[in-house]
């Protein structure tokens, strides 16, 4: 099991060229619930900011990103982790959002997909796994 956050399982969906690499890490996943809002958001960015997606794709997009979270990834409610993330943010000057996936890996001590190198680098400052 792995804490999947936003920018690894959007480059899934949106299948940016890492894609393949990152989704034989779903088989089973955890992720913080607001994840499904970040996704969203980069599959709007791609269709009105990037112009690569149509609308019909970001809807088929948008369809995959449902089903992950409906079969491979569960959702984890955000509310737990604040306090925990808050003290992560403020530590280590990373935002809030970011900070609640490494505290949802420390909190059930398994490994971290992710894709941004900050986050990257302070969940490792924090002793957890981060892939790949």
């Amino acid at each position: 099991m792995i804490v999947i956050d936003a920018s690894a399982l959007a480059a899934i969906v949106l299948r940016e060229p890492t894609w393949r690499e990152l989704v034989r890490y779903l088989r089973r996943a955890v992720s913080v619930d607001y994840v499904v809002k970040e996704v969203a958001n980069a599959i709007w960015r791609a269709t009105y900011v990037r112009k690569i997606l149509s609308i019909d794709d970001a809807r088929y997009t948008l369809s995959i990103l449902y089903k992950l979270v409906n079969t491979n990834i569960e959702l984890y409610p955000e509310l737990d982790l604040v306090p925990q993330a808050m003290e992560i943010a403020f530590s280590k000057g990373i935002a809030l959002y970011d900070a609640l996936y490494i505290a949802l890996a420390i909190d059930r001590r398994i490994p971290l997909l992710s894709l941004d190198e900050k986050q990257r680098r302070v969940a490792r400052e924090l002793g957890s796994e981060v892939l790949p």
